[in-house]
C-alpha cells in the first residue's frame, strides 16, 4: 500500500509537466515533433488503449518504431522527420508510457510480445509486412514477440533493426551507475531498488551533464542530451519503476532463432546502460541461427538514433533496401 501511495504521489507531482517535456522545441530541427498524418486507435487484448501515430503516405512502405524504457513515440522524431516524406512511419507509446494506458497486466516479456502482436494486427493490412525497428526495450519487445509468435515473423516483418538493446542479464552488465559492475557486482536486488523506485527525475544543467557522461558519448550536443533527458522525464515515475522491475527478470535470448528475416544489430561503443556485450551476444546468436544480416557499432552512448542520427538513418535506409530483396539477403 505504501508503494502504491508513493507511486500515485510521484505521478501526480509530475503530471502537469509531462506532455510539455515531450513537445519541446529545439534548434536542431530534426528533434522537433510534427503532426501525425493519422491517429490509429489500438486497444490491447486486456483493454489498454495505446497511443499510435502514423506519419507519411498511407500507401508507403511501412516502418514500425518501438521505443525503449521511459520513453515515448517522440523519441523517434529524428527518424519520423527523416522518413515520413516517403514511408508510412508508425510510432507508438508502449504500455504505460507517454499517453498509453497502463492496463492490468504485469510488465514483462509476455506482455511486450502480446502488445506488439496486437499493435501489428491493428496497423498492418492482411499480408502486409513492415520493417521493424526497436531501440533498447523496443528491441526487447521485438525479440519477445518473435519468441512467442514465431509464425508471425515472416508474415509481418520484412526486416528487423535492433538498436542498443539486450536479451538478458540487464542488471548484471550495466555500468551506468559508477562502480557497479565495473568494480562491484550489481545484484538484481540492488538494481530493483536503484531503477525500480518511483521517484520523479529532476531537470537542469547538472542533470544533463550527468546524463551526458552516463548515457551519451562525449561529443553529444546540448540539444541531443536535453532532448533525451526530457523524453525520459516525461515518463510516469510509477511506470518507469514497474517496467524496470520487470526488465530485471527479462530473458529472451532464444529469440534469435525465431527472427527469420534479415536482422541488423546496432551497438553503441560508449553505451553504459546496455553495453556492447549485449548487442554482440544477440548478433552472435542470430549468426548461429543464420538470421544475422549485419552487425555494426557506432560511436555513441545508449541514444544511438539521436547521437548518430545521420549514420543511424543511413543504416535504416540500408535495412529497407535489404528488406526489398527478401529473406535471401541474410548474410549469416
Amino acid at each position: 500500500m505504501l508503494v502504491k501511495l508513493q507511486e500515485a504521489g510521484a505521478d501526480a507531482l509530475t503530471a502537469p509537466f509531462r506532455p510539455g517535456l515531450r513537445s519541446r522545441r529545439y534548434k536542431t530541427a530534426s528533434l522537433n515533433t510534427q503532426r501525425p498524418a493519422e491517429v490509429i486507435p489500438v486497444t490491447t487484448r486486456d483493454g489498454a488503449k495505446l497511443r499510435v501515430h502514423a506519419y507519411g503516405p498511407a500507401d508507403g512502405e511501412v516502418i514500425v518504431l518501438a521505443h525503449g524504457w521511459s520513453c515515448a513515440l517522440e523519441y523517434w522524431n529524428p527518424q519520423i522527420n527523416a522518413f515520413a516524406g516517403e514511408y508510412r512511419v508508425i510510432a507508438f507509446d508502449q504500455r504505460g508510457h507517454g499517453e498509453s494506458d497502463s492496463g492490468t497486466r504485469v510488465f514483462g516479456a509476455e506482455q511486450l510480445a502480446d502488445d506488439f502482436s496486437d499493435l501489428l494486427d491493428a496497423v498492418l493490412r492482411p499480408g502486409q509486412q513492415a520493417v521493424l525497428v526497436g531501440h533498447s526495450m523496443g528491441g526487447m519487445t521485438i525479440q519477445a514477440w518473435a519468441r512467442k509468435y514465431p509464425h508471425q515473423v515472416r508474415h509481418r516483418a520484412s526486416a528487423v533493426l535492433l538498436a542498443t538493446t539486450a536479451a538478458r542479464q540487464i542488471s548484471h552488465r550495466a555500468t551506468v551507475i559508477p562502480l557497479l559492475n565495473e568494480i562491484v557486482p550489481n545484484p538484481q536486488s540492488v538494481a530493483r531498488v536503484l531503477f525500480g523506485t518511483p521517484l520523479p527525475l529532476p531537470g537542469g544543467a547538472a542533470v544533463n551533464r550527468i546524463a551526458k557522461s552516463r548515457l551519451a558519448n562525449p561529443g553529444a550536443t546540448r540539444d541531443q542530451v536535453d532532448f533525451g533527458v526530457s523524453i525520459v522525464r516525461s515518463c510516469r515515475p510509477s511506470v518507469r519503476a514497474a517496467v524496470a522491475r520487470g526488465l530485471v527478470e527479462l530473458d529472451v535470448v532464444d529469440a534469435a532463432a525465431a527472427l527469420t528475416v534479415p536482422t541488423t544489430v546496432v551497438a553503441g561503443s560508449f553505451d553504459k546502460l546496455l553495453p556492447e556485450v549485449h548487442s554482440r551476444e544477440i548478433a552472435d546468436n542470430l549468426a548461429a541461427a543464420g538470421n544475422l544480416e549485419r552487425y555494426t557499432i557506432l560511436p555513441t552512448g545508449h541514444l544511438v538514433n539521436i547521437e548518430a542520427e545521420h549514420a543511424f538513418n543511413s543504416e535504416l535506409h540500408r535495412v529497407i533496401r535489404t528488406a526489398r530483396r527478401g529473406p535471401a539477403a541474410v548474410a549469416g
